[in-house]
């Protein structure tokens, strides 16, 4: 399992310049004050709760479990934009303010390391320490920052490799199973593989995957740029070899999450990658291969492939005046009872009790693929420069994919962006 990079030098002398030192002052100190004073860390009473909107649905349930249960200590939810930018940028606007608005935020798991950076983050030290234990280790990953726990996983996401058994019957134990089976599937004039390579966030998370999956990645394990490893570099080289030879759809290059869905679900595609909730919509009346779906974790260079982490940490306000209250809400979300909830709604859990539970496998055989791809995956590079970082990987593996540059090219290319911003 990777580990998350620490802060370097030459990020703190960029954050330096950009006005964000007090920040990692705050978050690095010895004396570390960004959790706010010991009274608010211990105060209770009503807090708000911030989450995009787009899945809500999947925690008002238990905002009125928790708000039957604690009367004096209610939870307002406060729902933000359904897409990620305009969510975080709401809550950046209310940070930087100082504003106690929202108590706990549901954090994309990209954004825990530059709000802890910035000091926004309560540390869950002191009065706030809490137990990771059964949380699966990824996703704590995630919330962790220079080796302190800045948030409490929520939910979390790994990709899978979905197949439509008419057109694609055997299981792919490796890469080569893939671009096999694909010969075949174009043969008859099909679309074979279909993923997310349109220039946006999927890229970043295609091009970490195929990087690692050969056994590179986007950092090493000790935080080093590792874009221009020979490992790197030869999964790169398999992602573009197969967009080139039509092992991935020439489609995938226009398609997010949800293009993905719509043509596997249609029957347009033999296999695709995509998140857990698509195996709800294959299944679902309407779907052209309801009864024909299977699917496995992402299939690497030799075996088993490298999911990115994806998901939601929750995480306190360090403005919070009631930092006790959303501590104990936080954790209330990934009891048992919730998280069994969490499953039964496509919104993968962070428990890994969850997915040995017999009743849910059978009513969602994705589970054990799940959390295979989960044990397995690895999260983004934690940066307070994440956007500027992803967009490196982006340009420059979008270039590689459509041929405009070389693999080399792209990577020493990716490598000098990355460098500049992290």
């Amino acid at each position: 399992m990777a580990h998350l990079p620490k802060l370097p030098k030459k990020l703190i002398a960029t954050l330096a310049a950009a006005g964000l030192t007090a920040g990692l002052v705050a978050c690095s100190s010895d004396d570390d004050s960004s959790g706010g004073d010991s009274e608010s860390n211990t105060s209770r009473g009503p807090i708000t709760y911030a989450m995009g909107k787009n899945d809500t649905d999947k925690v008002q349930p238990i905002i009125d479990k928790w708000n039957a249960e604690h009367p004096d200590e209610k939870v307002t939810l406060k729902e933000l934009a359904g897409e990620a930018d305009a969510q975080r940028d709401t809550l950046v606007q209310s940070l930087q303010a100082d504003s106690s608005d929202y108590d706990v935020m549901a954090l994309d798991v990209i954004w825990t390391a530059q709000f802890a950076a910035n000091g926004w983050l309560a540390p869950l030290t002191g009065d706030l320490e809490t137990s990771t234990d059964g949380i699966l280790d990824a996703p704590v990953e995630s919330a962790t920052y220079n080796d302190t726990l800045y948030a409490l996983p929520q939910n979390t996401n790994g990709q899978l490799l979905y197949r439509n058994t008419d057109m694609a019957p055997d299981e792919a134990e490796t890469w080569d199973d893939v671009i096999s089976t694909c010969e075949d599937v174009t043969a008859d004039n099909n679309d074979c593989l279909i993923t997310q390579l349109k220039q946006y966030e999927g890229l970043t998370v295609s091009t970490a995957g195929f990087m690692s999956g050969w056994g590179g990645g986007i950092v090493d394990d000790e935080g080093e740029v590792n874009v221009t490893s020979d490992e790197s570099r030869e999964g790169l080289q398999a992602l573009v070899d197969a967009y080139e030879d039509g092992t991935i759809s020439r489609s995938s290059t226009g398609a997010t999450e949800e293009e993905t869905n719509l043509a596997f679900t249609q029957g347009q595609n033999a296999m695709a990658i995509n998140w857990p909730y698509m195996y709800t919509e294959a299944e679902a009346e309407g779907s052209a291969i309801a009864g024909k779906v299977e699917v496995q974790p992402l299939v690497g260079k030799d075996g088993v492939g490298v999911s990115t982490l994806g998901g939601y940490n929750n995480a306190i306000n360090t403005n919070s005046e009631n930092k006790a209250t959303a501590l104990d809400f936080m954790e209330f979300i990934i009891n048992e009872d919730n998280q069994r909830s969490f499953a039964e709604a496509s919104f993968p859990p962070v428990l890994s009790s969850i997915y040995e539970d017999e009743d849910l496998i059978e009513e969602f055989p994705y589970l054990p693929a799940l959390q295979e791809s989960l044990e397995n995956a690895v999260p983004r590079p934690a940066s307070p420069n994440y956007d500027e970082l992803s967009k490196a990987i982006q340009d420059n593996a979008y270039a590689a994919i459509t041929g405009g540059k070389s693999v080399e090219s792209a990577t020493d290319d990716m490598a000098s962006a990355i460098g500049n911003v992290s």
